[in-house]
């Protein structure tokens, strides 16, 4: 049977490989590695032929939950850049934090977080205002290799960043894990993280600017656009997640996606210009479909990994690594299988670990939270590299990619130091959960 199932594995990792050498995207690659295991897994009724087409339909909805909440999301966060709201706050942040160089770094790290935050895709951050927090960075007088470093890293850490994790929630659907607790296991990190991230690659100043000329180069906001307009819908997504924890018994949870979807509509409410939402929101889905793509096909091949026995197996490989070794081959295993396999990653490696690391007593909660800062490294790897190829477009750096990489190297090493770190120590830092909760 160990033999069967090993052929099952060592054909979808062929049909993955042909396909990606084909040029085909990471979402055909994945579905059809899925799809030639279970034809193969089909010769021994692991599943049987019948069954195929049912698995993978039933796969594909195993993270509906997850591509509600970044969608709804996401179409929050372009509201608000829409209205005008991103321009105005980095606007603001140059006008009144120019000769507190310390300060502007912090929140313009803060401005990146927020959008990845809410929607778990660092992607999003850049897309939405990885342009304007760009061009800030290189009016306080940082290179443009730095300021795509920067981008990366942040956005890299807002796609980790709490309420709303990609890969905690993929880990936490597979391991019939509650997906609760993990504010103050991400968070934490994460602000620790960027703050050293935005201190060593963006302490130095390059050149000067004085503070009229960096006004001049940078987009206004709208007319009639107020702190208040900007800040108003994001009380009201943060009252909502608030509320049902000051009062558990007097309001209903109502769940990231419609917590979102109210946010969006107070924030088109007090926009000072006028937003066709339904044509925004189609534009935006229309961007996302990429990312819904590949959450989808990493659910078609769980469950094909599943019914082939493919996931039992990697679990027993899992298991049969000494301890010390595995938790160290994470600092290269994680990242690249990030690269490769993008969100796959967490459901082909990730579930079968938190398994094991869970039997062993290490607390799950804080062991997903130490991955999760792991992954977003691989988005800078080829052959995908994400983050790392947007962060390159919206800085306009035109340098060597592998130069870029090699700016990243400090704050790579501290991100990895602690995500490795958060996972061996998880039983000892349990208590942030219990913080979060």
């Amino acid at each position: 049977m160990t033999f069967q199932i090993g052929l099952i594995l060592a054909v979808m990792v062929i049909a993955y490989t042909i396909a990606k050498a084909a040029r085909l995207t990471v979402e055909i690659s994945m579905f059809l590695a899925a799809l030639a295991g279970g034809l193969l897994g089909a010769v021994w009724s692991t599943p049987a032929i019948g069954q195929l087409a049912r698995h993978l339909v039933e796969g594909s909805s195993t993270y509906l939950d997850v591509i509600l909440v970044f969608t709804t999301a996401t179409i929050f966060m372009a509201i608000v850049n829409e209205s005008g709201g991103v321009n105005y706050v980095v606007r603001a942040t140059i006008r009144l934090f120019h000769d507190k160089r310390v300060i502007a770094l912090l929140v313009l790290m803060v401005i990146v977080l927020i959008p990845g935050a809410l929607t778990g895709a660092g992607s999003i951050s850049l897309l939405v205002v990885g342009a304007p927090v760009a061009m800030a960075l290189k009016l306080l007088g940082i290179g443009e290799r730095r300021v795509a470093a920067i981008l990366f890293i942040i956005a890299g850490l807002s796609a980790a960043a709490p309420p709303v994790n990609i890969w905690a929630m993929i880990l936490c659907a597979g391991t019939a894990i509650p997906y609760v607790g993990f504010e103050f296991p991400l968070g934490l990190p994460v602000l620790v993280c960027g703050v050293f991230t935005m201190l060593v690659l963006g302490l130095k100043k390059e050149r000067s600017i004085g503070l009229d000329e960096a006004l001049r180069e940078m987009p206004a906001g709208p007319a009639g656009m107020t702190w208040w307009r900007v800040l108003i819908p994001f009380l009201v997504f943060f009252g909502s997640v608030a509320a049902y924890r000051i009062w558990p018994f007097g309001i209903p949870v109502l769940g990231l996606p419609l917590q979102f979807t109210i946010s969006a509509l107070a924030a088109w409410l007090v926009s000072p210009k006028k937003i066709r939402i339904l044509s925004l929101s189609l534009e935006t889905v229309n961007r996302l479909l990429p990312l819904i793509a590949t959450v989808v096909v990493v659910g078609m091949l769980q469950q094909i990994m599943t019914a082939t026995g493919v996931r039992g197996l990697l679990s027993y490989a899992v298991i049969s690594i000494p301890l010390v070794f595995l938790v160290l081959s994470l600092i290269i295993v994680i990242p690249v299988s990030e690269a490769v396999l993008t969100y796959g990653a967490a459901a082909v490696l990730g579930i079968p670990l938190i398994w094991y690391l869970d039997s062993l007593g290490f607390h799950a909660t804080v062991a997903i939270a130490g991955l999760t800062f792991l992954w977003p490294l691989g988005d800078g790897l080829p052959p995908t590299a994400l983050i790392g190829r947007l962060s390159v477009m919206v800085s306009e750096y035109k340098g060597s990619y592998w130069d870029f990489l090699k700016t990243t190297w400090l704050p790579w090493l501290f991100i990895t130091a602690v995500g490795v770190l958060m996972v061996w120590f998880s039983a000892k830092l349990a208590f942030l959960v219990r913080w979060s909760m």
